[in-house]
């Protein structure tokens, strides 16, 4: 990981409100809980990160608070409001925006044409073209590549363009899952940078990371999830410093740092 994302990460962000809650949320498919009572808070402009073990139900957060799962018990609650049993339309036009970890772009139409797809919602055509000139600001591989079929990017500036996409409803909360899973090092970087350059524009992202070092790099926040429920909190850094994070999520040791709980 580069420098300046180190340094990008633990800069004071955001203006100190909370824009995301999750309460006591517990969460499945059929009669098996993966959620058991998960408590997160998301303060207002800030990276915030979760890593865990496979099976914590990390995804499953995301699915959560988009609409893609439905809570069985508890509150998800944006800016206030209880948006736990509504429709994902409905939470997509309060600003909540998902990108999977799976590739969702369509390989065959141009990086333009999949970047306009974002904004399918909108009728006003001068809106979709200043949102499409911000975009591209934030993203110069959009006018760069804007003729290329999606399919013939790079894994890391394919993942640019989706990012790219979701800001095209001008999101205040983008749930990422798994953006570098795939990516070679120099295009990881690339997609991280991306990721706090979203933070700078006035974006909240929740990120789920298996790149655990990576993730934390670039957080304000951070969250380690296991069996469903969220075991140790604390800043991205704190994380990093963590001896037993480290020990299990990290594959070193880290000295002379206290545990953040």
């Amino acid at each position: 990981m580069s420098e300046d994302l180190t340094e990008s990460a633990t800069r004071p962000t955001g203006d100190g409100s909370t824009i995301l809650r999750l309460e006591e949320v517990t969460a499945g498919y059929g009669a098996g809980l993966i959620l058991k009572g998960v408590d997160l808070t998301v303060p207002t402009g800030t990276i915030v990160c979760l890593i865990g073990p496979n099976g914590a139900g990390k995804s499953t957060v995301l699915k959560t608070i988009s609409g893609l799962l439905r809570p069985k018990d508890g509150r998800v609650l944006l800016r206030g409001e209880d948006i736990g049993r509504l429709s994902s339309r409905d939470r997509l036009d309060r600003g909540v925006v998902h990108v999977p970890q799976d590739r969702s772009l369509f390989p065959s139409m141009s990086v333009w044409e999949n970047v306009l797809m974002g904004a399918f919602i909108l009728k006003d055509q001068a809106l979709i073209r200043s949102r499409m000139e911000r975009v591209s600001a934030l993203f110069p591989i959009v006018a760069a590549r804007k003729h290329a079929a999606a399919g013939s990017l790079s894994g890391g500036e394919q993942k640019q363009v989706e990012l790219a996409r979701s800001l095209m409803l001008d999101p205040a909360l983008i749930l990422l899952d798994e953006p570098s899973i795939g990516l070679d090092p120099k295009a990881r970087r690339s997609v991280f940078q991306s990721i706090t350059e979203l933070a700078a524009d006035g974006r909240t992202v929740l990120l789920v990371e298996q790149n655990a070092r990576s993730g934390l790099a670039v957080a304000h926040h951070a969250a380690v999830l296991e069996a469903g429920r969220v075991a140790i909190t604390g800043t991205g850094e704190e994380l990093l410093r963590d001896p037993e994070v480290a020990r299990l999520y990290l594959g070193a040791s880290a000295k002379g740092a206290a545990p953040a709980r």
